[in-house]
Protein backbone atom coordinates (compact mmCIF):
# COMPACT_ATOMS: atom_id res chain seq x y z
CA UNK A 1 0.00 0.00 0.00
CA UNK A 2 0.97 3.42 -1.62
CA UNK A 3 1.75 5.91 1.72
CA UNK A 4 1.18 9.91 -0.12
CA UNK A 5 1.30 13.18 0.82
CA UNK A 6 -0.01 15.73 -1.71
CA UNK A 7 -1.44 18.84 -1.98
CA UNK A 8 -4.64 17.53 -4.15
CA UNK A 9 -5.19 14.41 -5.06
CA UNK A 10 -7.78 13.39 -7.65
CA UNK A 11 -9.93 10.27 -8.51
CA UNK A 12 -9.88 9.26 -12.03
CA UNK A 13 -7.73 9.93 -14.93
CA UNK A 14 -9.43 10.79 -17.35
CA UNK A 15 -9.42 13.99 -19.59
CA UNK A 16 -10.47 16.01 -16.54
CA UNK A 17 -8.65 14.70 -13.88
CA UNK A 18 -5.54 14.10 -15.80
CA UNK A 19 -6.22 18.06 -17.09
CA UNK A 20 -6.67 19.15 -13.64
CA UNK A 21 -3.40 17.72 -12.35
CA UNK A 22 -1.07 19.21 -14.78
CA UNK A 23 -2.34 22.80 -14.58
CA UNK A 24 -1.86 22.20 -11.04
CA UNK A 25 1.77 20.86 -11.12
CA UNK A 26 2.09 23.79 -12.93
CA UNK A 27 1.01 26.05 -10.18
CA UNK A 28 3.67 24.78 -8.09
CA UNK A 29 1.04 22.41 -5.78
CA UNK A 30 1.96 18.06 -5.45
CA UNK A 31 -0.81 15.59 -6.47
CA UNK A 32 -1.86 12.28 -6.75
CA UNK A 33 -4.04 11.04 -9.34
CA UNK A 34 -5.86 7.75 -8.68
CA UNK A 35 -7.68 5.66 -11.08
CA UNK A 36 -9.75 2.55 -10.88
CA UNK A 37 -9.28 1.02 -14.25
CA UNK A 38 -5.75 -0.47 -15.56
CA UNK A 39 -5.81 2.50 -18.19
CA UNK A 40 -5.82 5.91 -18.29
CA UNK A 41 -8.67 7.91 -20.19
CA UNK A 42 -11.83 7.10 -18.79
CA UNK A 43 -14.34 7.45 -21.41
CA UNK A 44 -11.91 7.75 -24.38
CA UNK A 45 -10.00 4.54 -25.08
CA UNK A 46 -8.33 3.51 -28.55
CA UNK A 47 -8.05 -0.13 -28.74
CA UNK A 48 -6.78 -3.19 -30.95
CA UNK A 49 -9.52 -5.69 -32.06
CA UNK A 50 -9.18 -8.00 -33.90
CA UNK A 51 -6.22 -6.81 -35.50
CA UNK A 52 -8.39 -3.62 -36.13
CA UNK A 53 -7.63 0.25 -34.07
CA UNK A 54 -10.84 1.14 -33.08
CA UNK A 55 -12.34 4.28 -31.17
CA UNK A 56 -14.29 2.43 -28.64
CA UNK A 57 -15.27 6.04 -26.90
CA UNK A 58 -15.32 9.28 -27.74
CA UNK A 59 -13.11 10.41 -30.74
CA UNK A 60 -14.48 13.42 -32.75
CA UNK A 61 -13.37 17.16 -32.45
CA UNK A 62 -15.24 19.97 -33.84
CA UNK A 63 -14.08 24.01 -34.69
CA UNK A 64 -15.39 25.36 -31.38
CA UNK A 65 -13.69 22.87 -29.15
CA UNK A 66 -11.20 25.28 -28.63
CA UNK A 67 -9.60 24.41 -25.48
CA UNK A 68 -9.32 20.47 -26.77
CA UNK A 69 -7.66 21.65 -29.92
CA UNK A 70 -5.27 23.98 -28.55
CA UNK A 71 -4.41 20.89 -26.26
CA UNK A 72 -4.22 18.68 -29.36
CA UNK A 73 -1.58 20.85 -30.23
CA UNK A 74 0.58 21.41 -27.53
CA UNK A 75 1.03 17.83 -27.21
CA UNK A 76 1.61 17.32 -30.67
CA UNK A 77 -1.02 15.66 -31.97
CA UNK A 78 -2.73 15.94 -35.31
CA UNK A 79 -6.31 15.55 -36.64
CA UNK A 80 -7.39 14.39 -40.03
CA UNK A 81 -11.33 14.99 -41.56
CA UNK A 82 -14.13 12.69 -41.12
CA UNK A 83 -14.59 10.91 -44.89
CA UNK A 84 -17.67 12.93 -45.61
CA UNK A 85 -17.66 12.76 -49.84
CA UNK A 86 -20.75 11.34 -51.85
CA UNK A 87 -24.18 10.95 -51.00
CA UNK A 88 -25.78 10.07 -47.51
CA UNK A 89 -28.43 7.79 -47.33
CA UNK A 90 -31.84 8.81 -45.31
CA UNK A 91 -34.63 6.21 -44.03
CA UNK A 92 -38.09 8.07 -43.66
CA UNK A 93 -41.33 7.04 -41.78
CA UNK A 94 -42.15 5.26 -44.55
CA UNK A 95 -39.29 3.06 -44.28
CA UNK A 96 -38.26 4.68 -47.62
CA UNK A 97 -34.67 4.84 -48.40
CA UNK A 98 -33.23 7.86 -50.11
CA UNK A 99 -29.97 9.20 -51.36
CA UNK A 100 -29.29 12.57 -51.03
CA UNK A 101 -26.68 15.60 -50.64
CA UNK A 102 -26.52 18.34 -48.78
CA UNK A 103 -27.51 18.95 -45.11
CA UNK A 104 -31.33 18.96 -44.98
CA UNK A 105 -33.15 15.33 -44.80
CA UNK A 106 -35.08 14.12 -47.86
CA UNK A 107 -38.68 14.84 -46.83
CA UNK A 108 -42.04 16.26 -47.80
CA UNK A 109 -42.10 20.32 -48.04
CA UNK A 110 -44.64 20.35 -45.30
CA UNK A 111 -41.93 18.04 -42.77
CA UNK A 112 -38.94 20.11 -43.96
CA UNK A 113 -40.77 23.40 -42.60
CA UNK A 114 -41.82 22.37 -39.52
CA UNK A 115 -37.93 20.66 -38.65
CA UNK A 116 -37.13 24.51 -39.92
CA UNK A 117 -39.52 25.96 -37.64
CA UNK A 118 -38.37 23.63 -34.59
CA UNK A 119 -34.95 24.17 -35.35
CA UNK A 120 -35.45 27.93 -35.15
CA UNK A 121 -36.98 27.64 -31.96
CA UNK A 122 -34.31 26.05 -30.47
CA UNK A 123 -31.40 27.99 -31.72
CA UNK A 124 -33.26 31.06 -30.19
CA UNK A 125 -33.81 29.75 -26.94
CA UNK A 126 -30.13 28.32 -27.16
CA UNK A 127 -28.93 31.79 -27.75
CA UNK A 128 -31.25 33.15 -25.12
CA UNK A 129 -30.37 30.84 -22.17
CA UNK A 130 -26.88 29.77 -22.71
CA UNK A 131 -24.59 26.99 -21.22
CA UNK A 132 -23.81 28.33 -17.96
CA UNK A 133 -26.85 28.78 -15.94
CA UNK A 134 -29.84 27.63 -17.90
CA UNK A 135 -31.47 27.20 -14.44
CA UNK A 136 -31.19 30.73 -13.72
CA UNK A 137 -33.20 31.77 -16.55
CA UNK A 138 -36.63 33.12 -16.36
CA UNK A 139 -37.86 30.07 -18.71
CA UNK A 140 -36.33 27.50 -16.67
CA UNK A 141 -39.17 26.44 -14.57
CA UNK A 142 -41.25 26.18 -17.72
CA UNK A 143 -39.10 24.07 -20.21
CA UNK A 144 -37.51 21.79 -17.13
CA UNK A 145 -41.12 20.46 -16.27
CA UNK A 146 -42.09 19.36 -19.81
CA UNK A 147 -40.40 16.22 -21.60
CA UNK A 148 -38.47 17.37 -24.95
CA UNK A 149 -40.73 15.30 -26.28
CA UNK A 150 -43.58 16.59 -25.22
CA UNK A 151 -41.84 20.53 -25.99
CA UNK A 152 -41.71 18.88 -29.76
CA UNK A 153 -45.42 17.90 -30.37
CA UNK A 154 -46.40 21.47 -28.22
CA UNK A 155 -44.89 23.20 -31.26
CA UNK A 156 -45.51 20.87 -34.53
CA UNK A 157 -47.51 18.27 -35.43
CA UNK A 158 -46.02 16.66 -37.65
CA UNK A 159 -44.52 13.27 -36.47
CA UNK A 160 -41.51 12.46 -38.77
CA UNK A 161 -40.03 16.30 -38.05
CA UNK A 162 -40.54 15.75 -34.51
CA UNK A 163 -38.61 12.47 -34.28
CA UNK A 164 -35.98 13.45 -36.64
CA UNK A 165 -35.37 16.57 -34.31
CA UNK A 166 -35.75 14.91 -31.55
CA UNK A 167 -33.05 12.29 -32.77
CA UNK A 168 -30.29 14.86 -32.41
CA UNK A 169 -30.33 15.14 -28.81
CA UNK A 170 -32.08 11.97 -27.39
CA UNK A 171 -30.63 9.44 -29.41
CA UNK A 172 -27.20 11.26 -30.86
CA UNK A 173 -26.52 12.98 -27.52
CA UNK A 174 -28.30 12.08 -24.11
CA UNK A 175 -28.78 8.69 -25.49
CA UNK A 176 -32.50 8.67 -23.90
CA UNK A 177 -35.74 8.74 -24.62
CA UNK A 178 -36.99 12.54 -25.28
CA UNK A 179 -39.73 11.59 -22.94
CA UNK A 180 -37.01 11.18 -20.08
CA UNK A 181 -35.36 14.55 -19.97
CA UNK A 182 -36.95 18.04 -20.01
CA UNK A 183 -37.01 20.89 -22.77
CA UNK A 184 -34.38 22.77 -20.77
CA UNK A 185 -31.51 19.71 -20.90
CA UNK A 186 -32.04 19.77 -24.96
CA UNK A 187 -31.66 23.46 -24.86
CA UNK A 188 -27.92 23.20 -22.57
CA UNK A 189 -27.26 20.86 -24.95
CA UNK A 190 -27.52 22.77 -27.96
CA UNK A 191 -26.19 25.85 -25.98
CA UNK A 192 -23.20 23.78 -25.35
CA UNK A 193 -22.40 23.06 -29.10
CA UNK A 194 -23.01 26.79 -29.56
CA UNK A 195 -26.73 26.14 -31.37
CA UNK A 196 -28.93 23.28 -32.40
CA UNK A 197 -27.81 23.90 -35.78
CA UNK A 198 -24.14 23.11 -34.77
CA UNK A 199 -25.60 19.64 -33.73
CA UNK A 200 -27.56 18.30 -36.69
CA UNK A 201 -24.71 19.53 -38.89
CA UNK A 202 -22.89 16.20 -38.90
CA UNK A 203 -20.07 18.25 -40.94
CA UNK A 204 -19.74 20.18 -38.12
CA UNK A 205 -20.28 18.24 -34.90
CA UNK A 206 -18.32 15.03 -36.37
CA UNK A 207 -15.26 17.26 -38.02
CA UNK A 208 -12.37 15.67 -37.24
CA UNK A 209 -10.10 12.74 -35.34
CA UNK A 210 -7.13 12.46 -34.00
CA UNK A 211 -4.32 10.44 -35.77
CA UNK A 212 -4.60 7.54 -33.41
CA UNK A 213 -6.96 7.77 -31.39
CA UNK A 214 -8.37 10.01 -28.65
CA UNK A 215 -6.96 8.40 -25.55
CA UNK A 216 -3.98 9.96 -26.63
CA UNK A 217 -4.67 13.06 -25.11
CA UNK A 218 -4.92 11.11 -21.69
CA UNK A 219 -1.89 8.80 -22.11
CA UNK A 220 0.51 11.50 -23.11
CA UNK A 221 -0.69 14.00 -19.91
CA UNK A 222 -0.66 11.21 -17.87
CA UNK A 223 3.32 10.41 -19.31
CA UNK A 224 4.11 13.96 -18.16
CA UNK A 225 2.93 12.97 -14.49
CA UNK A 226 4.89 9.91 -14.02
CA UNK A 227 4.31 7.92 -10.84
CA UNK A 228 1.92 10.59 -9.76
CA UNK A 229 -0.66 7.86 -11.58
CA UNK A 230 -1.46 5.41 -9.45
CA UNK A 231 -4.18 2.42 -11.89
CA UNK A 232 -5.59 -0.47 -10.69
CA UNK A 233 -6.91 1.83 -7.23
CA UNK A 234 -10.47 2.37 -6.98
CA UNK A 235 -11.24 4.60 -4.10
CA UNK A 236 -13.28 3.45 -1.15
CA UNK A 237 -13.32 5.85 0.99
CA UNK A 238 -12.91 9.88 1.44
CA UNK A 239 -12.32 11.10 4.94
CA UNK A 240 -12.62 14.83 4.98
CA UNK A 241 -12.65 17.66 7.77
CA UNK A 242 -12.67 21.32 7.52
CA UNK A 243 -12.16 23.15 11.05
CA UNK A 244 -13.59 26.26 11.97
CA UNK A 245 -10.80 28.21 10.93
CA UNK A 246 -10.86 27.14 7.71
CA UNK A 247 -7.63 24.27 7.51
CA UNK A 248 -9.20 21.90 4.89
CA UNK A 249 -7.85 18.13 5.26
CA UNK A 250 -8.83 14.75 2.91
CA UNK A 251 -7.50 11.58 2.96
CA UNK A 252 -8.72 8.99 0.68
CA UNK A 253 -8.27 5.55 0.83
CA UNK A 254 -7.90 3.40 -2.18
CA UNK A 255 -7.25 -0.63 -3.12
CA UNK A 256 -3.28 0.36 -3.79
CA UNK A 257 -2.63 4.11 -1.92
CA UNK A 258 -3.63 5.91 0.93
CA UNK A 259 -3.32 9.81 -0.07
CA UNK A 260 -3.79 12.72 2.62
CA UNK A 261 -3.34 15.79 1.21
CA UNK A 262 -5.57 19.17 1.43
CA UNK A 263 -8.20 18.86 -1.88
CA UNK A 264 -9.71 16.27 -3.46
CA UNK A 265 -11.09 16.61 -6.76
CA UNK A 266 -13.66 13.71 -7.88
CA UNK A 267 -13.10 13.35 -11.69
CA UNK A 268 -15.61 10.98 -12.71
CA UNK A 269 -19.40 11.17 -13.79
CA UNK A 270 -22.03 12.00 -11.02
CA UNK A 271 -23.23 8.35 -11.06
CA UNK A 272 -19.96 7.23 -9.76
CA UNK A 273 -19.71 9.11 -6.65
CA UNK A 274 -21.79 6.97 -4.33
CA UNK A 275 -19.14 4.44 -5.40
CA UNK A 276 -17.16 6.38 -2.81
CA UNK A 277 -18.06 6.62 1.17
CA UNK A 278 -17.78 10.30 2.46
CA UNK A 279 -17.45 10.34 6.28
CA UNK A 280 -18.49 12.19 7.27
CA UNK A 281 -21.02 12.26 4.39
CA UNK A 282 -22.14 14.54 2.44
CA UNK A 283 -24.84 16.89 2.83
CA UNK A 284 -28.55 16.13 1.88
CA UNK A 285 -28.71 18.65 -1.32
CA UNK A 286 -25.39 16.62 -2.73
CA UNK A 287 -27.17 13.23 -1.69
CA UNK A 288 -30.72 14.50 -3.45
CA UNK A 289 -28.62 15.70 -6.70
CA UNK A 290 -26.76 12.79 -7.52
CA UNK A 291 -29.87 10.70 -7.50
CA UNK A 292 -31.38 13.30 -10.39
CA UNK A 293 -28.29 12.05 -12.46
CA UNK A 294 -27.90 9.58 -14.68
CA UNK A 295 -26.00 8.33 -17.66
CA UNK A 296 -28.19 7.15 -21.08
CA UNK A 297 -27.24 3.44 -23.07
CA UNK A 298 -25.75 3.48 -26.40
CA UNK A 299 -24.32 0.47 -28.41
CA UNK A 300 -21.44 2.09 -30.59
CA UNK A 301 -21.58 -0.77 -33.02
CA UNK A 302 -17.56 -0.86 -35.16
CA UNK A 303 -17.43 -2.93 -38.49
CA UNK A 304 -14.86 -3.31 -40.63
CA UNK A 305 -14.64 -3.72 -44.05
CA UNK A 306 -11.38 -4.93 -46.12
CA UNK A 307 -11.84 -2.15 -48.45
CA UNK A 308 -14.92 1.04 -47.72
CA UNK A 309 -17.57 -0.29 -50.71
CA UNK A 310 -19.98 2.24 -49.96
CA UNK A 311 -17.42 4.86 -51.37
CA UNK A 312 -17.34 2.50 -54.63
CA UNK A 313 -21.25 3.07 -54.77
CA UNK A 314 -20.84 7.19 -54.24
CA UNK A 315 -21.85 6.88 -50.83
CA UNK A 316 -20.17 8.90 -48.24
CA UNK A 317 -21.51 6.43 -45.61
CA UNK A 318 -23.31 8.64 -43.97
CA UNK A 319 -26.58 7.59 -43.11
CA UNK A 320 -29.52 8.76 -40.90
CA UNK A 321 -33.41 7.08 -39.89
CA UNK A 322 -34.92 8.05 -36.23
CA UNK A 323 -37.14 4.91 -36.99
CA UNK A 324 -34.78 2.94 -37.82
CA UNK A 325 -32.40 0.58 -35.35
CA UNK A 326 -28.94 2.05 -35.98
CA UNK A 327 -30.28 5.40 -36.59
CA UNK A 328 -26.88 7.26 -37.48
CA UNK A 329 -23.90 5.54 -39.79
CA UNK A 330 -20.57 7.21 -40.85
CA UNK A 331 -17.23 6.41 -41.94
CA UNK A 332 -15.06 6.10 -39.31
CA UNK A 333 -12.41 4.38 -41.78
CA UNK A 334 -8.47 5.18 -39.78
CA UNK A 335 -6.43 7.92 -41.24
CA UNK A 336 -4.45 5.87 -44.21
CA UNK A 337 -6.02 2.88 -43.82
CA UNK A 338 -7.18 0.88 -46.74
CA UNK A 339 -9.75 -0.99 -44.91
CA UNK A 340 -12.94 0.81 -44.04
CA UNK A 341 -15.00 0.97 -41.03
CA UNK A 342 -18.50 1.72 -40.43
CA UNK A 343 -19.43 2.99 -36.85
CA UNK A 344 -23.45 3.30 -35.79
CA UNK A 345 -25.27 3.36 -32.73
CA UNK A 346 -28.20 2.44 -31.20
CA UNK A 347 -29.68 4.42 -28.14
CA UNK A 348 -32.16 3.69 -25.11
CA UNK A 349 -35.04 1.71 -25.74
CA UNK A 350 -33.67 -0.24 -28.85
CA UNK A 351 -30.48 -0.93 -27.20
CA UNK A 352 -32.44 -2.44 -23.89
CA UNK A 353 -34.23 -4.67 -26.98
CA UNK A 354 -30.75 -5.23 -28.47
CA UNK A 355 -29.37 -6.57 -24.98
CA UNK A 356 -32.07 -9.05 -24.45
CA UNK A 357 -30.99 -10.93 -27.75
CA UNK A 358 -28.32 -13.35 -28.08
CA UNK A 359 -24.46 -11.92 -29.13
CA UNK A 360 -25.44 -13.95 -32.18
CA UNK A 361 -28.81 -13.14 -32.47
CA UNK A 362 -27.89 -9.19 -31.82
CA UNK A 363 -24.88 -8.65 -34.45
CA UNK A 364 -26.98 -10.29 -36.94
CA UNK A 365 -30.16 -7.67 -36.53
CA UNK A 366 -27.35 -4.58 -35.88
CA UNK A 367 -25.85 -5.72 -39.22
CA UNK A 368 -29.20 -6.32 -41.38
CA UNK A 369 -29.96 -2.65 -40.42
CA UNK A 370 -27.26 -1.04 -41.26
CA UNK A 371 -27.40 -3.09 -44.34
CA UNK A 372 -30.66 -1.19 -44.92
CA UNK A 373 -28.98 2.12 -45.80
CA UNK A 374 -25.82 0.58 -47.74
CA UNK A 375 -26.76 -2.54 -49.40
CA UNK A 376 -25.40 -6.11 -48.13
CA UNK A 377 -21.99 -5.99 -48.84
CA UNK A 378 -22.87 -4.23 -44.90
CA UNK A 379 -23.82 -7.90 -43.72
CA UNK A 380 -20.04 -9.55 -43.38
CA UNK A 381 -17.53 -6.89 -41.74
CA UNK A 382 -13.94 -8.65 -41.70
CA UNK A 383 -14.26 -7.32 -37.64
CA UNK A 384 -17.29 -7.02 -35.51
CA UNK A 385 -16.96 -4.73 -32.53
CA UNK A 386 -20.01 -3.46 -29.90
CA UNK A 387 -18.51 -0.64 -27.24
CA UNK A 388 -21.09 -1.30 -24.44
CA UNK A 389 -19.98 1.28 -21.91
CA UNK A 390 -23.24 0.75 -19.82
CA UNK A 391 -21.97 -2.95 -18.61
CA UNK A 392 -18.32 -0.82 -17.84
CA UNK A 393 -17.59 -1.21 -14.18
CA UNK A 394 -16.46 2.53 -13.53
CA UNK A 395 -18.99 4.07 -16.21
CA UNK A 396 -21.78 2.35 -16.60
CA UNK A 397 -23.31 3.94 -19.18
CA UNK A 398 -23.12 6.84 -22.22
CA UNK A 399 -22.09 9.63 -23.25
CA UNK A 400 -22.69 11.48 -20.44
CA UNK A 401 -25.31 12.15 -17.42
CA UNK A 402 -27.93 14.29 -17.45
CA UNK A 403 -31.12 15.20 -15.12
CA UNK A 404 -34.13 13.94 -15.33
CA UNK A 405 -37.20 15.92 -15.68
CA UNK A 406 -37.15 18.97 -13.53
CA UNK A 407 -33.73 18.23 -11.95
CA UNK A 408 -31.83 20.89 -14.12
CA UNK A 409 -33.40 23.83 -12.81
CA UNK A 410 -34.04 22.18 -8.98
CA UNK A 411 -29.65 21.54 -9.01
CA UNK A 412 -27.96 22.88 -11.60
CA UNK A 413 -26.99 26.06 -9.14
CA UNK A 414 -25.21 23.63 -6.74
CA UNK A 415 -23.38 21.01 -9.09
CA UNK A 416 -20.43 22.80 -9.05
CA UNK A 417 -20.21 24.24 -4.96
CA UNK A 418 -17.24 22.76 -3.42
CA UNK A 419 -18.14 20.62 -0.24
CA UNK A 420 -15.38 21.68 2.31
CA UNK A 421 -12.14 20.43 0.48
CA UNK A 422 -14.42 18.34 -2.08
CA UNK A 423 -14.40 19.51 -5.51
CA UNK A 424 -16.31 18.21 -8.72
CA UNK A 425 -15.08 17.98 -12.40
CA UNK A 426 -16.30 16.00 -15.18
CA UNK A 427 -17.15 16.83 -18.84
CA UNK A 428 -21.12 15.77 -17.64
CA UNK A 429 -20.66 19.57 -15.59
CA UNK A 430 -19.25 21.20 -18.66
CA UNK A 431 -21.12 24.25 -20.02
CA UNK A 432 -18.96 24.70 -23.33
CA UNK A 433 -18.30 21.44 -24.42
CA UNK A 434 -20.99 19.76 -22.21
CA UNK A 435 -20.02 15.77 -22.79
CA UNK A 436 -17.02 15.67 -25.09
CA UNK A 437 -13.47 15.88 -24.29
CA UNK A 438 -13.57 19.38 -25.07
CA UNK A 439 -15.53 20.20 -21.77
CA UNK A 440 -13.62 17.57 -19.84
CA UNK A 441 -10.63 19.91 -20.45
CA UNK A 442 -12.51 23.42 -19.89
CA UNK A 443 -13.36 21.95 -16.32
CA UNK A 444 -10.30 20.26 -15.36
CA UNK A 445 -8.51 24.18 -15.86
CA UNK A 446 -11.50 25.42 -14.09
CA UNK A 447 -11.41 23.34 -11.22
CA UNK A 448 -7.35 23.58 -11.28
CA UNK A 449 -7.21 27.01 -10.95
CA UNK A 450 -10.13 27.28 -8.09
CA UNK A 451 -8.10 25.05 -5.85
CA UNK A 452 -4.42 27.28 -6.45
CA UNK A 453 -6.63 30.03 -5.60
CA UNK A 454 -7.91 29.03 -2.57
CA UNK A 455 -4.34 27.55 -1.90
CA UNK A 456 -3.15 31.13 -2.04
CA UNK A 457 -5.70 32.04 0.13
CA UNK A 458 -4.83 29.72 3.00
CA UNK A 459 -1.02 30.25 2.58
CA UNK A 460 -1.99 34.42 3.03
CA UNK A 461 -3.90 33.38 5.70
CA UNK A 462 -1.55 31.19 7.82
CA UNK A 463 1.06 33.84 7.28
Amino acid sequence: MLELDRDVVIVGAGPAGLTAARELKKAGLSVAVLEARDRVGGRTWTDTIDGAMLEIGGQWVSPDQTELLALLDELGLHTYSRYRDGESVYIGSNGKRTLYSGATFPVSERTATEMDKLTALLDSLAAEIGPTEPWAHPKARELDTISFHHWLRENSTDEEACNNIGLFIAGGMLTKPAHAFSALQAVLMAASAGSFSHLTDEDFILDKRVVGGMQQVSVLMAAELGNDVVLDSPVRTVNWSADAGGEQRVTAVSDRATVNARFVIMAVPPNLYSRVSFNPPLPRRQHQMHQHQSLGLVIKVHAVYSTPFWREDGLSGTCFGAGALVQEVYDNTNHEDPRGTLVGFISDEKADAMFELSAEERRRTILESIAGFLGDKALEPEVYYESDWGSEEWTRGAYASSYDLGGLHRYGKDQHAPVGPIYWSSSDLAAEGYQHVDGAVRMGRHTAARIAAAADRASVSAN
